[in-house]
């Protein structure tokens, strides 16, 4: 009787250790809370040229009312400066 004690006692004793080891790992996963304002600017984030609907070049921009404006070649800024209203609507970053 003495052997089926030590048998059920150390039966009980890994279930209580696998039990402990799945609580531990399915209670470790902390969730980080989501930052809005990075998920908006990632949200905002310009990847075509307003004027010529090409990839963008980050080399190339200009700054209108506090925002950077990228463009795909040297020529488009100078197009968007002349009548940038007209390109505001497809600037992710300019809606609201």
């Amino acid at each position: 009787m003495d052997g089926r004690i030590r048998f059920s006692m150390g039966v009980l004793m890994m279930a209580g250790i696998i039990l402990a080891g799945l609580a531990l790992i399915s209670g470790c996963e902390k969730k980080q809370p989501v930052d809005q304002a990075k998920v908006q600017s990632v949200a905002a984030e310009q990847t075509t040229c307003p004027v010529m609907g090409g990839a963008i070049d980050k080399a190339i921009f200009v700054e209108y009312k506090g925002k950077k404006v990228y463009f795909c070649c040297k020529g488009c800024p100078e197009t968007f400066t002349a009548n940038p209203e007209k390109y505001l609507a497809k600037l992710p970053q300019f809606q609201n």
